[in-house]
């Protein structure tokens, strides 16, 4: 899960990229004869770095794999990895030198490091989610169940309710507890079918208590969403989730 692509590593562009630090000055007009202006000393105006030339096939996919490990890490948070580092050890690597972890041991290493910044990350939303739990427990009509579930009945429907061995379709809206959006049928405008039991807990034990045709809003603790894992980058580990979910039919 937490291992990095396996071809990342293997051709990453060599060097840092440096950036522009200049900046404009604003030289004021004056009657007399210009004189020469001696500048305090500082750091060297740097040019940007313009992209490789790319002579052939081999250049192109370094580059391109270069790009792709670059944009892997900034999606994961990390902006200040030490790049001298990194393509000193690539380099050393590819010729089978000597490097500081054996390859068990990176792997070891790179999972318990994306473990603690989950970890860190899903402590801020766990103590969100228990909060809003707690105090959307004591609003009028909403139900809480032994399992830490929480419903809020929108339409009463009068068909039957579904066994965890069946298939339904159901309309849905999911979002965070702050109200962000990260999928909903609604939406898209079609109703989607799938197992009872294939899906959530929150939802697997929701469904079991809906007649068709009925609407509930569901408030979900993270035990009984994704857990202490995130799922995609729209649902971070620890959430709680709230669903509006219509339950259209049994499909037989």
């Amino acid at each position: 899960m937490y291992k990095l692509e396996k071809t990342i590593l293997a051709a990453l562009v060599a060097g840092v990229l440096v950036t522009s630090e200049g900046a404009a000055q604003t030289i004021k007009k004056t009657a007399k004869p210009a004189a020469t202006v001696k500048k305090a000393p500082g750091t060297p105006v740097k040019a940007a770095a313009t992209p490789a030339v790319l002579k052939n096939k081999m250049d192109s996919l370094s580059a391109a794999i270069g790009v792709s490990f670059s944009n892997s890490l900034s999606s994961q948070g990390i902006t200040d990895i030490n790049t001298e580092i990194l393509t000193k050890t690539i380099n050393a690597s590819l010729k089978g030198g000597k490097t500081a972890f054996t390859p068990e041991d990176a792997n070891k290493f790179i999972g318990e490091y994306f473990q603690k910044i989950t970890e860190e990350k899903g402590a801020v939303f766990k103590i969100e989610g228990e909060k809003f739990l707690e105090e959307n427990k004591k609003k009028e009509g909403v139900v809480t169940t032994e399992s830490g579930l929480q419903y809020q009945i929108i339409k009463t429907g009068e068909g039957p309710k579904p066994a965890a061995t069946d298939k339904v379709k159901t309309h849905y809206h999911g979002t965070l507890t702050n109200g962000t959006v990260f999928d909903s049928s609604v939406d898209r405008g079609e109703p989607v079918e799938f197992p009872v039991n294939g899906v959530i807990k929150g939802w697997t034990e929701a469904l079991q208590l809906m007649p068709v045709g009925s609407k509930w809003k569901l408030f979900i603790p993270y035990q009984l969403a994704y857990g202490e894992r995130a799922a995609g980058p729209q649902i971070p580990a620890y959430s709680a989730l709230v669903f509006e979910v219509e339950l259209l039919e049994i499909v037989k």
